[in-house]
């Protein structure tokens, strides 16, 4: 948050100004989403390391035994879940890691670790009880369903906004030399240092954070379920069936194409999964977890699905009941727009190159939470009493109608931040005029 000293005319200041506002409400807003984001998002960056710690104890087994059949450990796992049904079967690493075997209750997926040799249950527990299954429905949802998602992604929209007019105010202005424009002058104090570190990481993050936030769109409800309207609108009918092929590993990992064909013990009973099944599947050489379930074309075949968090590793397969390879499918025979996206996520993840990408995720996510402390601090100690602290208005209409223009073209692209300008706008002519003291508040009067 810059003065605006350094504006040479009085259309340029109104200018600064006007975006200084937006930029200002903007944060106001997003500040406490942004510090939810950072830390349950520096946490799912570390899934794998994490997955990898939870289940060490299952992964030492004893393998001098007899290992027992796929369907018996199957038996065992639906057992062990009464009520259940079968869903899926992930391939074990070694011959010491206990198999994971997910089967539906009420539509409820849970997981069960079995021990091959001794068919024991080692342990069962909901899909959605995991932590990190919880940090990742915390980091998209708030633990709060739809409403949550919603929150979430109308704060991602302002972040944007806020982004973009970070960068306006970032701009140098008769600067003299690069402190305080490239890298923070920390031998100075009080106000001017908190500036500088707002300004400075703000700056060298900003292009890791808007890549975050617009790969963070595809999951999102609202942009999210528009943007598969739209991506279905006028393409041929088997270019959306490669769409939605392209999303099965997601369906094999919920079980919804698994569980039709079996709808009761019964069906349980007459499942079969035979040893050459998942030796075959296991000499496809898939990228780790690969799950095995019942096809959703041929009850009598199966599907093998790599859920690798890297996106571009992910294959799959359909093999018949004896392990006959039917049909193979990479990563690279997707559309390009889902292969763009699937880059995106795999990004977003942590997961595209290594622990490179961590390191940098980890980076963007601790800037991003010292520029919403520094902003935080900077609000506090120019902020007025009785007063939110919103910079003045300086009448300036045509830089109002170009600031207008260009936040309602934004708009246009992101749905929830139409939305909220349109209740916002509601609000100020309908509720706010009718009290002025809460005007002043704000800093609309």
């Amino acid at each position: 948050m810059n003065d605006t000293s350094a504006i040479a005319t009085a259309g340029g200041a109104g200018l600064y100004r006007m975006i200084w506002r937006w930029h200002f409400y903007a944060g106001i807003f997003c500040i406490p989403f942004i510090l939810t984001l950072a830390v349950s998002g520096t946490i799912y960056l570390f899934k794998p390391q994490i997955d990898a710690l939870v289940n060490r104890p299952y992964q030492q087994l004893d393998a001098s035994g007899v290992r027992h059949s796929p369907d018996a450990q199957i038996a065992a796992a639906v057992a062990a879940v009464p009520g259940s049904v079968f869903l899926n079967y992930q391939l074990p690493q070694t011959d010491r890691e206990a198999v994971l075997i997910s089967v539906n209750r009420r539509g409820e997926r849970i997981l069960n670790y079995v021990n091959p040799y001794t068919l024991e249950v080692m342990k069962t527990i909901g899909y959605d009880d995991q932590f990190i299954r919880q940090v990742r429905t915390f980091h998209g949802e708030l633990m709060a369903g739809n409403v949550g998602s919603v929150i979430i992604e109308l704060a991602g929209c302002w972040a944007i906004v806020m982004i973009l007019t970070g960068l306006y105010l970032w701009w140098p202005r008769n600067a003299r030399g690069l402190g305080g424009v490239l890298y923070p002058r920390v031998h100075l104090k009080g106000r001017l240092f908190w500036r500088d570190l707002h300004v400075v990481l703000g700056i060298w993050v900003s292009a890791f954070t808007l890549f975050l936030l617009i790969s963070g769109l595809p999951w999102s409800l609202v942009w999210g379920k528009a943007f598969k309207e739209v991506r279905s609108l006028g393409q041929p009918v088997a270019v959306v069936q490669d769409w939605s092929a392209g999303r099965a590993e997601e369906a094999a990992v919920l079980g919804e194409h698994a569980s039709h064909a079996m709808q009761g013990p019964a069906s349980t009973r007459q499942l079969h999964l035979d040893r050459s099944v998942v030796e075959a599947a296991r000499q496809l050489g898939f990228a780790p977890p690969v799950l095995l379930s019942r096809d959703k074309i041929n009850s009598h075949h199966w599907s093998v699905i790599s859920n690798h968090q890297n996106r571009p590793r992910r294959e799959n397969a359909r093999l018949d009941g004896s392990g006959g390879l039917l049909e193979r499918g990479s990563f690279a025979d997707r559309p390009l727009v889902d292969r763009v996206i699937g880059i995106g996520v795999a990004a977003h993840e942590g997961q595209l190159f290594g622990w490179f990408n961590q390191l940098l995720g980890v980076f963007t996510t601790t800037a991003l939470s010292a520029i919403s402390i520094s902003g935080f601090i900077l609000w506090r100690r120019r902020k007025p009493a009785g007063k939110l602290g919103a910079p003045a208005v300086m009448p300036n209409r045509k830089a109002g109608r170009a600031v207008s223009v260009t936040v309602f073209g934004l708009a246009l692209l992101l749905p929830l931040l139409a939305i909220s300008l349109i209740v916002l706008f509601v609000a100020e002519f309908l509720l706010l005029r009718q009290l002025p003291g809460t005007r002043r508040w704000l800093g609309l009067a």
